[in-house]
């Protein structure tokens, strides 16, 4: 899985919980938090995001993610480690 499929899952997921970025155009860059996901939006994309990445990790481990690009970074990573 490449990182643009994991950005895209993230897009998914963010447009399913916070329906009223459904038209958004997103960017690398964009923030949930700067987008109006609320924590609990946010805790619930990335649930749905690991769900579907069938990623078991602690979320400590992605507090490092400043963005939705560095989150699917952070995800790759993951999931590439995952598959060894």
């Amino acid at each position: 899985m490449k990182k643009e499929d994991i950005f895209s899952i993230l897009v998914q997921h963010t447009r399913e919980i916070v329906p009223e970025l459904e038209q958004h155009h997103f960017q690398w860059d964009d923030r949930l938090a700067d987008l109006g996901a609320n924590s609990v939006d946010r805790a619930e994309i990335i649930m749905e995001t690991l769900e579907a990445l069938s990623l078991q990790i602690p979320r400590i481990e992605l507090s490092e993610a400043r963005n939705l690009g560095g989150l699917a970074e952070i995800l790759y990573e993951k999931c590439s480690m995952h598959d060894l």
